[in-house]
């Protein structure tokens, strides 16, 4: 089962600092250290919780190099898509002037928490966190364009994930799935308002790895309350539910009730997916599993297998009849038993303690009780294959799958995911120009586009001014609506003939703070017949939702362009000579000459499919 490494192994804190174990001070180690092993000595083994400045600290007994972390309760799912990326910005800006060093460092911002991390010698990590807390308190604003385009660049090599947006829509925790659109267009007041707001003594936790704490560490942080979690919103009418995309294999996840059974539920998902579609059927070479805490009381329980196209159907089938058995309480006592092992060897190792620090930390932020070592193996050796059936079940009321490109789940019971709104607003109607396109509507309340459907109904797209999350400008009249739900609506003057007066009407309709302001587009839409039956193909290019991008591609894939591009030339030289010339050959008989050619081809044929696919599937980096 793979994990996410901010989660630590899933472990919570040990809360010990009004029982046994006192947290150690400034510049002295915690007591009890005189056992040889860890595991051999509690203390060794706990968290202890102390302040450093007025901030929560946890620190935990370790040898080599120091390790901390700065962690604080702000991520992108607090903020709104129009302002997408601000939190990263505070990241890179609070970093730079850290420069060059010998020692580790780093940041992250995650959904609902932002990292800052650094290992090295004692010394190195004071400098390092209180160089952090003073750019936070002063960021370098000199550096702000230059760190805008490395955020750029950046995001051009990111693949965001397509699930969240699914399930969340264009808010909270479904702006991961989001370019940053809203970095472009902060200006240094915006930036020193949200590091000022969210990046403070009280909305902060340190922890320590090490043999002490830090002799003269002090971080001065602007006074601020703790922010309470992300709410956790939804796009879907109804659970379980699917989405089809580009994509080859099946995705699914669930939310569940985050507990240790269903941390081994994670684990047994994994090794029964394992068996029945790699060991077994022989149809996918990964078959994967996440259980990855939200901190809210619940959890993101993730399950991936890959298919090549002509293994879909059975990989998506094979997939469904895992969940199923499982469903209905077909679970081995010997998979328990083997993810269990697994899941205890974390809790016990050596360096278990210090796996936990961050994800301990995200916990006291969350607000989330505290259990002790010994209650955490507990609950896991006391779960049965019952309570993971219960997970199962739990887990299938709210998964959202995603199938190949072409493939639907409503024969497994899932129900198709919108990918329209249930109405259109009223207002003045524009036809779409030279064609049957679909019309734009423009009303007090939103816009919305409308197009016929083969069996004589209405379908609409509709962005409401309320639900707006975002609205992408740029300067020669294109405007994209993207509501809170996920829904898109494209809206050009040019495609629809809108009049200036209008659109300036459409653009006193948008609150400002969720205008986007983009540079000018290298192609903007330009007006073209449309084809018959164009109303039902215009609205399935107008996407709900952002396509993704087509994948990088790799050096191993540009590798088998080459080689089977030239095979494939030279079996195509070859089948065209036989073909043209072949026939004239006395010695052969038509027979022979039709049997060679055809061979040729056909070699042909096989080296030229693998290039094909490459192309369709790729662009070069």
């Amino acid at each position: 089962m793979t994990t996410d490494a901010e989660n630590e192994q899933r472990p919570k804190m040990n809360h010990q600092a009004h029982q046994a174990h006192q947290a150690p001070q400034d510049g002295q180690a915690p007591q009890a250290h005189h056992a040889h092993q860890a595991s051999a000595d509690p203390s060794r083994a706990a968290l202890h919780l102390t302040q450093v400045d007025g901030i929560p600290t946890l620190f935990a007994y370790a040898t080599g190099p120091m390790r901390a972390g700065l962690v604080f309760r702000v991520g992108v799912a607090d903020e709104t898509l129009a302002r997408a990326g601000v939190t990263h910005l505070v990241e890179h800006l609070a970093l730079h002037r850290q420069g060059l060093a010998d020692y580790h460092f780093n940041g992250a911002t995650k959904a609902a928490f932002t990292h800052f991390h650094v290992e090295g010698a004692e010394h190195e990590v004071v400098a390092y966190l209180q160089g952090v807390c003073a750019s936070l308190a002063d960021l370098p604003m000199d550096r702000l364009e230059t760190e805008k385009e490395i955020l750029r660049t950046e995001e051009s090599r990111r693949e965001n994930p397509q699930l969240p947006l699914w399930r969340y829509g264009a808010q909270g925790y479904g702006l991961v799935s989001y370019p940053e659109w809203g970095v472009r267009n902060l200006r240094p007041d915006d930036v020193r308002h949200w590091a000022h707001t969210c990046f403070t003594q009280g909305n902060a936790v340190l922890w320590i790895a090490g043999e002490r704490l830090p002799a003269g560490l002090s971080l001065k942080l602007p006074a601020g309350e703790r922010r309470p979690m992300p709410v956790a919103t939804s796009a879907l009418p109804t659970t379980p539910a699917y989405f089809s995309d580009g994509r080859g294999g099946v995705l699914l996840d669930s939310v569940v009730t985050d507990t240790t059974a269903a941390r081994l539920y994670a684990g047994v998902l994994e090794r029964e997916l394992s068996r029945a579609l790699r060991q077994e059927g022989g149809y996918s070479y990964t078959a994967a599993t996440d259980h990855t805490s939200r901190r809210d009381g619940f959890a993101l329980l993730t399950a991936f297998a890959d298919a090549l196209p002509a293994k879909q159907d059975a990989v998506l089938g094979g997939f469904v009849d895992v969940l199923a058995g499982l469903q209905a309480g077909r679970i081995a006592q010997s998979d328990l038993e083997a993810v269990r092992t697994r899941l205890d060897a974390t809790l016990t190792g050596a360096d278990a303690a210090v796996r936990r620090l961050p994800g301990a930390a995200e916990d006291l932020l969350a607000g989330r009780p505290q259990r002790t070592l010994d209650e955490l193996r507990s609950e896991l050796w006391a779960v049965t294959p019952g309570h993971l059936h219960a997970v199962a079940v739990e887990a299938a009321g709210t998964a959202l799958l995603q199938v190949p490109a072409g493939h639907s789940a409503d024969w497994a019971g899932y129900t198709a995911a919108p990918t329209s709104s249930p109405y259109a607003v009223t207002g003045r109607r524009f036809a779409s120009v030279g064609g049957d396109g679909p019309a734009l509507v423009v009303g007090d309340e939103g816009v919305s586009l409308t197009a016929g459907t083969k069996d004589g109904t209405q379908q609409a797209v509709t962005v409401l001014h309320r639900a707006c999350a975002a609205v992408l400008s740029w300067p020669d009249g294109g405007r994209r609506f993207v509501g809170t739900d996920g829904i898109v609506v494209e809206v050009e003057p040019a495609l629809y003939g809108v009049d200036a007066h209008t659109m300036a009407a459409i653009d006193a309709a948008v609150p400002p703070a969720a205008v986007v302001r983009l540079p000018p587009r290298q192609q903007p839409p330009a007006p073209k017949p449309q084809p018959a039956g164009a109303p039902e193909q215009e609205r399935k290019q107008t996407p709900a939702r952002p396509t993704p991008a087509p994948a990088r591609r790799t050096g191993r894939q540009t590798a088998a362009l080459v080689v089977f591009g030239l095979l494939g030339g030279l079996f195509a030289f070859l089948a065209l000579a036989m073909t043209v010339f072949g026939g004239s050959d006395p010695e052969t008989s038509t027979g022979e000459w039709i049997a060679i050619a055809g061979f040729l081809w056909g070699v042909t044929a096989l080296f030229g499919w693998p290039v094909l696919r490459i192309l369709r599937r790729t662009r070069r980096a």
